[in-house]
């Protein structure tokens, strides 16, 4: 019986790819009202829904998307994502990681590029301009948890997270860089050999198609997929406002564990730390 489920998951896996992979191009990723229509209807009904004019008038996106749909068909999505040796995974795979389930808006798919997701991991994040201590601070858990076989979860951009990405690496670890980007887009460009090093052990993730640049707003919508992908998330340091706070509070929503390294009282980018333990939303960690 486990053998004829399994090859029934797998066909219908395979019989809504196309669907969720159109989606996927042509919608904004962590939109809570798409993901309620396509929880509603499904991937192929919604699609029929779109084309078919019935959001023409209630959502000012609705006709670009339906641009985007007649526009891009699934075979010309497909060879983009195999020219890019990269993969495209939805719910219904068996890499898929479970705890983005948890999300109000989970992705309708995602981008892989590098090894097979699956592994317990946490993130650490924090400032693009980190200390010396910061830095060395990033770097040295990054080693610890790789050490005790966790796998680290950040964003690849300058600062804290090439400092965990690397730590990790440095003590032969998996680690996972989620993109605003595209995978194959290098930015920052000064990452590129980072990526590249990312991807043999652990894997590059994107929430949109691999030749997509990065936007503003993509930034805070991939720190959604970074906090519910971890078991827990590291603050190590931060300004008062700070990106870092969002992926901690998109965590704490998420019920789970938020921690942030304490700095010198003197220094502003360890003011978002001393916000988070001070508002009593993470625990103080010192090791």
């Amino acid at each position: 019986c486990g053998a004829r489920a399994s090859a029934a998951d797998r066909n219908f896996y395979l019989m809504t790819l196309p669907s969720f992979l159109r989606l996927f191009q042509a919608i904004e990723g962590g939109s809570r009202f798409w993901t309620s229509e396509l929880v509603a209807h499904g991937a192929d009904e919604l699609i029929s829904r779109i084309i078919a004019g019935s959001y023409d008038n209630s959502k000012t996106s609705a006709l670009r998307i339906k641009k985007e749909l007649m526009t891009h068909s699934f075979d010309e999505l497909m060879s983009e994502i195999h020219s890019s040796n990269a993969r495209f995974i939805t719910s219904e795979s068996s890499e898929w990681p479970d705890a983005l389930n948890e999300l109000v808006a989970p992705p309708i798919g995602l981008i892989i590029k590098g090894e097979s997701l699956g592994m317990r991991n946490v993130a650490i994040v924090g400032t693009r301009n980190p200390t010396t201590y910061g830095a060395r601070i990033a770097s040295e858990f990054a080693s610890g948890f790789a050490d005790r076989q966790w796998a680290v979860t950040s964003g690849g951009a300058y600062g804290i997270d090439t400092h965990a990405h690397r730590g990790c690496i440095a003590a032969e670890g998996k680690t996972y860089a989620v993109l605003a980007s595209g995978v194959n887009v290098e930015y920052p460009a000064g990452n590129a050999r980072l990526f590249s090093e990312i991807q043999e052990t652990g894997a590059l993730i994107s929430e949109v198609m691999p030749s997509i640049k990065a936007r503003p707003e993509r930034f805070l919508t991939r720190n959604r997929i970074i906090a519910a992908m971890s078991r827990a998330t590291i603050v190590v340091e931060a300004a008062f406002r700070s990106g870092s706070l969002r992926t901690a509070r998109e965590a704490a929503e998420l019920m789970r564990l938020v921690m942030a390294v304490p700095g010198p009282i003197t220094s502003p980018t360890s003011d978002g730390c001393h916000r988070l333990i001070g508002e009593r939303s993470a625990e103080l960690v010192s090791s």
